[in-house]
This record gives C-alpha cells, sequence and structure tokens, in this order.
C-alpha cells in the first residue's frame, strides 16, 4: 500500500480512537447504554464504531486484494475477529460489534480488573457465604468450604478448570460480588470495551450480560500486559489442593489433584491437536453463548489475536476449529491485507499518551515470581511452525494511539513492548 494511502488511513483510525475516548467523558448511559434483554438472532444493522466505522457494519470485513488469501469458507461463528496484537491492526472481522453473551472469556476482564489486587502467597479460608450465589451447573474447580487456599491456587483454578467457585472465592476477597461487578464494568469503561455490561462476574448466564468479540480481544490484550495474567492463561496443568482427610495413621493429609486447562487449543483434545504457537486466553460455554473463545498465537514473529463468539455449525470442539482456521488465515495474510480498523487503547492511554498499566511488571499485587509456584506446569503450546525449539513467543503484545492534545496535534506510537509472552517450554 503506497505511504501516503496508509497514513491517510492510520490518520482516521486516530481520529476515530480518539472521538470514542472523547465520548467516555459522556454519563455513562450514553457512553455504554445497559442492554435489555437477550441479543436478536441476526447483528443490529450499526453497531459501534470504535475501532473504525468499518467494524460497526454487519457482515464480514476484509479487504480482499491480489495476494492476499481468501477467507476460510468453514467459519459459522455469528462473531469474529482477526487482529495483530501487537500493532492493534484488525485484519478482517464479521459483526465484530455485535452484543452477545460472553460465557466464561469474561473471566478475562475479571482476572484483569482483580489480578492486580492480591499477592499470590495471600492465604484465605474459605467460607460458606464464599461460595454463595453459584449458578446451577457451573464449572467448579473443587473448592471446599473450611479449607485453605493461597491466590496462586485460586487464580489457576479460574484460568485452567474455568472455575466459578474460584472466582467466588476472589470476589469474596474483594468484599463481595457486587463491589467486584461495578469495578469489572469500570475497568469495561476504561479500556474502551463498551459493548460489554457484567452481572455476573464469572460469565454465567444473566440478562443483560453481553460482550462483544471486538470488547474480548481489547480486554484479552489489556490482560496480556500482565506478567501472571501471561503465565495462568498459558499453564496446561497444575496441581490443585484437594481436601483434607485422615491419613492411615489418623493424621491429616491433603493430597493434590491434578487439574488441566480447558482451553484445547493449549491442551489438545481428541482429533484436535495443540495449535503450533498457542500461548492461551480463554474458552468459555453457556446456554445463552454457545461457545466462546479468544486465543493468541504467536509464529515467525508475528503475534496474533482471534476470537469467535457462538459458532453456528455443530461440530465437535467447533469453536477451536474455526479459531485454528482463522489463526491460519491471519497469519498467511499478516503483512499482505490492508486492515479494516483498529484495537483502540485504554482511555487513559489516549488521553494522557500513556502506556497502559500502573503496574509494568504485570505480577499480581506487585510480588509474584512468575515462575507458576509449586506444581504449576505453564506450557505455551507447541514449537511455532518455524520449527523453533520453544524459545521465545508472542513478544510486544500491545499496541495504540498516543494523542497529543495540545494543539490538536496527534501522534501515533503503534508498539507498547514488553516481555516474551511466555516462555514455552518442551511438553512433559
Amino acid at each position: 500500500m503506497p505511504a501516503p494511502q496508509k497514513t491517510a488511513r492510520r490518520s482516521l483510525l486516530v481520529i476515530s480512537a480518539v472521538l470514542s475516548s472523547l465520548a467516555l467523558a459522556a454519563p455513562a448511559a450514553v457512553a455504554a447504554p445497559k442492554p435489555s434483554g437477550s441479543p436478536s438472532a441476526t447483528p443490529p444493522a450499526s453497531m459501534s464504531t470504535v475501532g473504525g466505522a468499518r467494524l460497526g457494519r454487519p457482515g464480514t470485513q476484509v479487504n480482499l486484494a491480489s495476494g492476499v488469501p481468501v477467507l476460510p469458507k468453514d467459519v459459522s461463528a455469528r462473531s469474529w475477529i482477526v487482529a495483530d496484537a501487537e500493532t492493534g491492526d484488525v485484519l478482517a472481522a464479521h459483526n465484530a460489534h455485535w452484543r452477545l453473551a460472553p460465557a466464561s472469556t469474561l473471566k478475562m476482564l475479571f482476572a484483569d480488573t482483580l489480578l492486580p489486587k492480591f499477592p499470590r502467597t495471600v492465604q484465605h479460608k474459605v467460607v460458606p457465604s464464599d461460595l454463595a450465589g453459584i449458578g446451577p451447573g457451573s464449572s467448579m474447580v473443587g473448592i471446599k468450604e473450611d479449607e485453605t487456599y493461597t491466590v496462586h491456587d485460586l487464580w489457576l483454578g479460574v484460568f485452567l478448570q474455568s472455575g466459578n467457585d474460584a472466582v467466588r472465592v476472589l470476589s469474596a476477597m474483594n468484599k463481595g460480588v457486587e463491589k467486584t461487578v461495578r469495578e469489572m464494568n469500570e475497568h469495561a469503561e476504561e479500556l474502551q470495551a463498551l459493548d460489554t455490561h457484567v452481572v455476573s462476574p464469572d460469565g454465567y448466564d444473566s440478562e443483560g450480560q453481553v460482550s462483544s468479540a471486538y470488547d474480548l480481544t481489547l480486554i484479552a490484550r489489556s490482560g496480556l500486559q500482565k506478567k501472571d495474567f501471561r503465565e495462568y492463561c498459558s499453564t496446561v496443568t497444575a496441581k490443585f489442593p484437594g481436601a483434607t482427610k485422615k491419613g492411615k495413621k489418623g493424621n491429616k493429609v491433603r493430597t493434590p489433584f491434578e487439574i488441566r486447562n480447558t482451553n484445547r487449543l493449549l491442551s489438545g483434545d481428541a482429533g484436535l491437536p495443540v495449535y503450533q504457537g498457542i500461548a492461551g486466553v480463554k474458552n468459555g460455554n453457556t446456554t445463552n453463548a454457545g461457545a466462546t473463545f479468544t486465543g493468541v498465537a504467536e509464529r515467525n514473529g508475528k503475534v496474533l489475536l482471534v476470537t469467535v463468539m457462538n459458532p453456528e455449525k455443530s461440530e465437535y470442539n467447533g469453536v477451536y476449529k474455526e479459531t485454528a482456521r482463522l489463526f491460519d488465515w491471519g497469519f498467511q495474510a499478516a503483512g499482505k491485507v490492508q486492515p479494516v480498523g483498529e484495537l483502540v487503547p485504554p482511555r487513559s492511554a489516549a488521553q494522557a499518551g500513556t502506556r497502559p498499566g500502573a503496574n509494568p511488571s504485570g505480577e499480581a499485587g506487585g510480588s509474584g515470581s512468575g515462575t507458576g509456584g509449586a506444581g504449576a506446569r505453564p506450557v505455551a503450546g507447541a514449537p511455532a511452525a518455524d520449527g523453533a525449539s520453544g524459545i521465545g513467543t508472542a513478544a510486544s503484545i500491545a499496541g495504540g494511539v498516543l494523542v497529543l492534545l495540545a494543539g490538536g496535534a496527534f501522534l501515533v506510537n503503534r508498539r507498547w513492548p514488553l516481555p516474551d509472552l511466555v516462555r514455552r517450554r518442551t511438553r512433559p
């Protein structure tokens, strides 16, 4: 693409991002109206234009041209997006801003909101009220009343087993579900994830609870700024504390059990190999949402984020297979396809020209070693397609717009350099 055209396109996207950030100064009811009832069966004729006007249009948005691979035909999701995690460019999208039930992908927002609050070594003894309000049929990691868990244990339960019980205990530590939900909604607004409205912190189906493929991608990108988030979402297996029982000699014994990440692109499944270069992020599945998934993967130095919401085609592990197809397309198209929009930066970054997050290390509570702790085995997927042995992955996850308000001038910074996403290790 000629330089003048590229500059002009980026300028328009910057203006769009700035207008979006300025809209946040308006009352919340105007900036992010709360939904009433479930989403319709078809996308609205017009949706949010955060990130670019084309992202607000229904249907598939992609700039196909000579040398650009054709999108895979066997993608049936109601909504999806393929984005460059580093530059923020949206390479292609389908109903990107359609507000749909998010299921447990909403736990990414829960983690991004609460992870910095509690050092991983903090211990908490579970009381009955901590587990109150868990919806029937919820996914659980197996937390027991009157047992003590570390914050590290609880986050492993959230990320690997999508445990609603772990979410409830962490919410109790945060002075309750109501406060946690309020903080999650506030954080969504800060991220400019204006399609998102949280009702239940665990993503359990709730009236009016929605997000979008665009927002979930923004949220994942923000979470990946945090070292602990990167570690937890890339951990395949870990040991989780079991219930305390009497041993053969009458002494108390607490035997841990293994938990495995339910992200099948990371852990694999029958007929579904581990995706090459996968490094997270989060999956979900509920009655209203269907299957949802946001993933991040690296190949040949390129890092992509893909979100898929509610595939309509009945296929075992369909959400992962459709995600893999979109990843494959994205890696082939990167550098060839002209973007249709961009992932906007958080509001504070757009307004102040700062990198997101007050905690550059991204460690929970400013502590935590980032090593996974005893029993955890962080393994971020298989070697990349170029045959790399597994050292290094997904560096520099971020990007966005720096706005210089003085004089109305705009400066664009397309990279927020960060430490490696994770260090992949050979699978045991």
